[in-house]
């Protein structure tokens, strides 16, 4: 996984209007997908009801590739119900396991 400051994650989707946080999820499902998640194409995310779904399989994929540390269900919650604050928490848990499995090249 590679390596974002939290706080980049979260003003930038802040400052501009939940954009950024779009292409923050689409950037870590290919890097979960590449760690061995099978979560389906970004494209659901702009189709009602679809994203939600979406979202289940993002954070089924993140608790595969965490092998646990990162369940499902915190996922969901904090994607769901923390939107940017949630990203954020979980940009900081990929850092964790940045750190842990290969060396990471620094981005925002």
């Amino acid at each position: 996984m590679t390596q974002r400051s939290p706080a980049a994650v979260f003003f930038l989707s802040l400052i501009t209007f939940g954009i950024y946080s779009i292409v923050w999820q689409v950037k870590t499902k290919n890097e979960l997908n590449k760690l061995g998640a099978e979560i389906p194409t970004a494209w659901l995310l702009i189709v009602p009801l679809a994203n939600l779904y979406w979202i289940w399989k993002y954070a089924e994929g993140v608790e595969q590739v965490s092998k646990g540390k990162v369940t499902a269900v915190l996922t969901l919650i904090l994607l769901l119900l923390l939107s940017i604050v949630g990203m954020a928490i979980l940009q900081g848990e990929f850092n964790k396991l940045a750190t842990g499995s290969a060396p990471a090249t620094p981005a925002v």
